[in-house]
């Protein structure tokens, strides 16, 4: 018997009984935005996949089993201009053996690192992944009931046919959830892909285990609970993040302001060396600010020091000489360094007496 292709309906159907009132289904294609699903032909949001598939079409009509091509793109003929493809587009990377087109993602950003990240604890004592339910074998199955796994298809037939060890016995399905993100679908849990809702449908398993028709027992229900706990308290990585900071400067000190709100205090550090500044500033809410400056010039380590304010982190580094830093970092030279300053007093700007560096031409000519 044939199979009806329509959206909401997709039952098997006989063609001596079809008729304009036989079939229930969308004839609009699905929306997705902003974490509501839904079809464009009706109003109905829902928030999971799950109670997206189970949206009961919103038209009725014949059932039909013909495939109909998607409309060819109508382009402008009015201009001459190339369109160019935006940076972040998908880029064709495959071609499966059904000749769907399969596109792949844009590289990663990996946040920079700390050996601190992890707790002592958890990095000595990993936990395991939190495994996927098994069904609970005590309680009957109903035929036809259907797997409940994601991407599976087999309904139960019987205990020989599908917890056996026959071909139907194995389930391949998917462990993770959907994801669409600016016009791509695929699952969390593998890399695939594709534009086309119909060819996301498609998308095969990537996991195998056991059929799921009942669902787990209750002492696995509490196992899964206090795994997921555990699990994601290990994975419970601090927010790197990059802070604002601004720096100026007297003839006797580099003044540094870090800017982080709720800095915690007990674990939060700068150390000081000859030529570096070290610094790991951790918050309250989970971000984490984690740099280290190679300075333009040496300082006095014993006689710089820090202060935790409320919006920022002030640091006050004593310079080990006279010389003026017209940058921060090292490596960075802009030329001559002259300092301004009036002698004796705070002030740097509209000094009428000059503090030279020696290695500024303007010092040679003082001589």
């Amino acid at each position: 018997m044939p199979v009806c292709v329509h959206k909401g309906c997709e039952q098997t159907y006989n063609e001596e009984e079809n008729n304009d009132e036989a079939c229930l289904y969308h004839p609009k294609p699905p929306i997705f935005h902003e974490g509501l699903k839904g079809w464009q032909c009706c109003k109905r949001r829902v928030t999971t996949f799950e109670e997206f598939q189970n949206i009961p079409g919103c038209t009725r009509g014949r059932h039909s089993s013909e495939v109909q091509k998607p409309p060819e793109t109508v382009t402008n003929k009015s201009t001459d201009r190339d369109i160019v493809a935006p940076s972040n587009a998908p880029k064709v990377t495959s071609v499966d053996e059904n000749g769907v087109e399969v596109y792949g993602t844009g590289a990663k950003y990996t946040p920079p690192t700390s050996t601190s990240i992890l707790p002592p604890s958890a990095a000595e004592k990993p936990v395991q992944p939190v495994e996927d339910p098994e069904d609970d074998l005590s309680i009957p199955v109903a035929p036809g009931t259907k797997c409940k796994r994601k991407a599976c298809d087999e309904s139960y037939v019987d205990e020989a046919t599908n917890r056996g060890e026959g071909p139907k016995a194995r389930c391949i399905y998917h462990p993770g959830v959907p994801i669409f993100h600016e016009g791509s679908k695929g699952w969390s849990c593998c890399s695939r892909k594709v534009l086309e809702f119909e060819e996301f449908l498609k998308i095969k398993g990537c996991k195998s285990g056991n059929h799921l028709f009942v669902g787990p027992s209750q002492n696995q229900v509490r196992s899964i609970i206090l795994q997921t706990y555990k699990y994601y308290r290990f994975l419970e990585i601090e927010e790197i993040v990059t802070c604002r900071h601004d720096w100026y400067q007297t003839p006797a000190h580099v003044i540094m302001s870090i800017f982080l709100k709720k800095t915690d205090k007990q674990v939060s550090t700068v150390v000081f060396k000859e030529k570096e500044l070290v610094v790991d500033l951790k918050a309250t809410d989970g971000k984490r600010f984690v740099e280290t400056f190679s300075l333009y010039q040496p300082i006095d380590p014993e006689n710089s020091k820090y202060e935790f304010l409320s919006t920022k982190v002030e640091i006050k580094l004593k310079k080990a000489n006279g010389i003026s830093w017209p940058s921060l970092r090292s490596g960075e030279n802009y030329g001559s360094t002259t300092t301004f300053g009036v002698q004796g007093g705070n002030a740097t700007v509209g000094g009428k007496d000059y503090t030279l560096a020696t290695d500024s031409p303007l010092y040679a000519n003082k001589q």
